[in-house]
Order: structure tokens, then sequence, then C-alpha cells
């Protein structure tokens, strides 16, 4: 099933790649209303508890730098439904664990699977468009994705009060069914037989190596890992700003993510609107400044009066994400046109890098900073400064 390219990018397309991007946001964000409970059965503390993220995180960090080169050796389309059906496996096991060292094991096992639609989604994108086309592509599919963790908190909250929290684990198994079914049926094959190469793991860490140390594809990573990262800490923090915070149920997760979410569909439907418009360093500039001018604004007024009003804390996360979607799809697009005949490996090296970012966070980062929305702030505008600044160092350099 190999797909010849058409002259613009489709929303049927964008909808598909979406679609099999989503098991990461549905596996972290959807049991976050679930974690009082299964604190509860295994007498767990919230550092502990906390592990569930970190154990998830790191397999899935790591075997990022698998997914992309299996798909340049093999094909996208296979490498997809192997890591979809070896997660809804991975998802049955999460559901039946019977004690909290089994449930970590289980989710290591998700993570290592989840990522390979969404590292793949991105070769793909590159495969079949260029410039203009591909920016305006990336963003389309970032907006559908986004509504992925804005959903998954309310479903898990619906979920989880109406049957417990093995449920919410139950549900992520049959979203998985439902993406190998869709995927069988829709996903194309976009690197067809002739340009891929044999798969050696000796040949993966030489060009893993190539890749990162080429000195602006790492800034740029990181650039825009910790960029993402000023929003993520918001997100690991979840379950402590809307039960302990903000005081609201196990059904009002959404209050959160909703601000986090349209921020970053707004931002990416503004950076596909100025995809060939704007000059791509003035985009990352002022993607930059929203964000950094959001986790300033955020921070003074939480240090002048802890009581700042809810809403103004939600209109302050939303545009720090909005800030984040205006610059990553075009640092994503730069980096894979660095090494354009390993793009899968590429997409892999990037998504390591970020989600190592984020593992840090939510393992280290936000068990220190979520008891006061103050330091949550801070730490969210300490992400945004340093990406700019990695930003600012890395773009002067010519992509080659």
């Amino acid at each position: 099933m190999t797909h010849h390219p058409d002259p613009r990018p489709s929303l049927g397309l964008a909808a598909l790649l979406a679609f099999v991007s989503m098991l990461s946001p549905f596996s972290i964000d959807t049991f976050f209303p679930s974690f009082p409970a299964i604190a509860q059965e295994f007498d767990l503390s919230a550092w502990q508890l906390q592990q569930t993220l970190t154990a998830y995180l790191v397999p899935y960090a790591l075997t990022m730098l698998l997914h992309g080169p299996l798909s340049d050796a093999y094909g996208r389309r296979r490498v997809v439904l192997a890591g979809l059906t070896l997660y809804t496996l991975a998802s049955l096991a999460c559901t039946l664990a019977p004690d909290f060292g089994l449930l970590l094991a289980f989710r290591a096992l998700q993570g290592a699977t989840a990522g390979a639609g969404m590292v793949v989604a991105r070769a793909v994108v590159r495969d079949l468009y260029a410039g203009h086309e591909a920016q305006r592509l990336m963003s389309l599919i970032t907006m559908l994705f986004g509504f992925a963790p804005a959903v998954a908190p309310v479903i898990g909250g619906w979920v989880h009060v109406a049957f417990g929290w093995r449920a919410v684990f139950l549900f992520l198994v049959l979203l998985g069914a439902a993406m190998v079914a869709i995927s069988w049926w829709r996903l194309p094959e976009t690197h067809p037989p002739e340009r891929r190469f044999a798969f050696q793991f000796g040949t993966l860490l030489s060009l893993c190596w190539r890749i990162v140390s080429r000195r602006e594809f790492l800034l740029l990573s990181l650039a825009a890992g910790l960029h993402f990262g000023s929003v993520i800490a918001y997100v690991g923090a979840a379950p402590a700003i809307v039960l302990e915070r903000w005081h609201f149920g196990e059904t009002r997760f959404a209050m959160l993510f909703i601000p986090v979410i349209g921020g970053f569909v707004a931002g990416a439907f503004t950076s596909g609107r100025m995809a060939g418009r704007v000059d791509p360093g003035v985009q990352c500039q002022a993607g930059y400044a929203i964000s950094v001018i959001g986790g300033l604004v955020s921070s003074v007024a939480l240090a002048l009066s802890p009581s700042v009003p809810v809403i103004v804390q939600q209109l302050l996360i939303f545009t720090v994400a909005f800030g984040v979607q205006v610059v990553a799809p075009v640092i994503t697009l730069r980096l894979l046109d660095l090494f354009p005949d390993t793009r899968g490996a590429v997409s892999s090296v990037q998504a390591f890098v970020a989600v190592m970012i984020v593992a840090a966070t939510m393992g280290a980062v936000v068990p220190a900073l979520h008891g006061s929305l103050l330091l949550l702030a801070l730490g969210s505008l300490a992400g945004a400064l340093s990406g700019w600044g990695l930003w600012r160092m890395a773009w002067a350099a010519p992509a080659r």
C-alpha cells in the first residue's frame, strides 16, 4: 500500500496521522483522576505514585531511538502496526496488574511501544511534502492531535467515577485496538523498499551519535524540548493543581487541560497560517516571546497574590502553550532537513531528547514544585527562557 504524494495536504491524512500519534497523551493523562484511588489501593506515597509516569516515559524515550530507524529499514506502516498491537497488549496487562511492581513493569511496556505512531507520523509528513506544505500539514496534525490531552483526563475521570481505576486502563485497551484497526485500513506506506536499508544496531548507534553530535541539531532539539517542558510542568502536576490547589473533583480535569490544549491548538493554527507569510526566524522569536511573557506575568501575579483567580491562571497557561506551538512546527521541520536521507532517525532522536526532558520534568521537577503554584510558574518561565536562549544560539547556523 504505497502512497503517491498529493499536491496539497489533506484533512484526512492529517486526521489519520494525528490519530496514530494520540497514544502518548492518552497514556499519560487518562488515569490522572485515578491517582488517589491507585495510591490508596497500593498504599503509595506521592513520590511513588509519580513514578507511574517516569516508568512510562523513560522506556518511551529510549525506544524513540528505535522506531524511526526501524521505519527507515522496514517501512513506516509495518512499524506503526507492530507498535500499536504491542501497546494494546501492554494496556491489557496494566488492567489486570495484581500489585504496584507489575503495574510499573507494564507501564514501562506501554511506554516502549506507544511512541511508534508519533515518530513515524513526522517522517511520513516529510516523506510526502516539503516547505510550506509540510509546515501546514504538521500544524494541522498538531491541532487535531492537541484535542487528545484535553479529552483524555475528562474521559478518564468519568470512567473512574463509574467503574474504578482498572476500567481506565481497559479504555486504553479499546483505544489501542481501534487504532490498530484504523491504521491497518487507512495508513499508507510512504517509504518504499527501494529507499530502505538494512537495520543494524551498531549502525543505529553511529547514526544517532552523528545526529545528536551536530551542534545545530542538539541546540534546536533542546530548545524545543525545554520550551515544551514549560507547559509539561503543569501537565505533570495536574492532580495536585486540579484536586488540591483549585479544589475541583475527579471529573473536572478539563479546567486545566482545556487551557493547555486550547493554547496548543490555537498556536498550531497560527503557525499554519504564518507558513509562507512570515519568516521562520521571526515566527520562532515571536513564539518564544509569547511564552516568556505568559510565564513572567504568571510568576509576578502569584508572587503578589497567591489567590489569583483560576480563570486568570488558565489564561496565562494558555498563553505559554500558544507560544510553544507557534514555534514547534518550524523547529521540527528544520531538524528533519538537517539529515534528509534519514528522517526517521532524526525524528526518533528529536523525540528522545524531548521525552527525556519530559521524564526529568515529571519525575524530578514536578514532585519538587507541585506544592506551590508560584514555583510551578517560575519553573515554566525558566523552561521558556532556556529554550529561547538555546534557539538564539542555534538559529544563526544555516540548515544544510
